[in-house]
């Protein structure tokens, strides 16, 4: 059974062809699995905490086609991060603490058209960026027609105007 695997999937990195684009195949259908496992928030959310896991499977199960580490525990080691990553969103969404912790709490960048400059700074957001949120979001680059403008826990600027 091994002598054929290692016919198939090859070991090391001298792999042909054929060996990799088997791996390539196996690695696709794993990878689909293994997301319908993490959940949609891994594409959906876009937070630091699922870009974190996007990352990190992209990076260890291409060691695996490529061969440059051992085939069964790459792919081990990705299942790993996708059940701990499910637990974690699990345990975030019981428990508030550790999803602000995870997640963080968006942060009020403008209210009523007047910038909170402290906010702002520690979200690592000019000025120009917030203005550039209104023309997209408001058609305005007016500053006093925002009641609210805030930096989302994605990194995404949402801007409400005044009515």
């Amino acid at each position: 059974m091994e002598s054929m695997l290692t016919a198939l999937f090859g070991s090391g990195n001298a792999l042909t062809a054929i060996q990799m684009s088997l791996r390539g195949v196996v690695i696709f259908f794993l990878t689909l699995l293994m997301l319908r496992i993490s959940g949609r928030r891994s594409f959906g959310q876009h937070s630091p905490f699922d870009a974190c896991i996007t990352v990190l499977m992209g990076s260890i199960l291409a060691r695996a086609i490529v061969g440059a580490s051992p085939f069964l525990p790459t792919v081990v080691t990705g299942i790993a991060l996708v059940l701990l990553h499910r637990c974690i969103g699990m345990v975030s969404i019981r428990t508030p603490a550790i999803e602000r912790l995870i997640s963080g709490s968006p942060r009020t960048l403008v209210l009523d058209g007047v910038v909170d400059r402290h906010a702002a700074f520690k979200g690592l957001v000019s000025e120009s960026d917030i203005i550039q949120a209104l023309r997209e979001q408001a058609a305005t680059e007016d500053l006093t027609k925002a009641r609210r403008v805030t930096l989302e826990r994605n990194g995404v600027i949402s801007v409400l105007t005044a009515h």
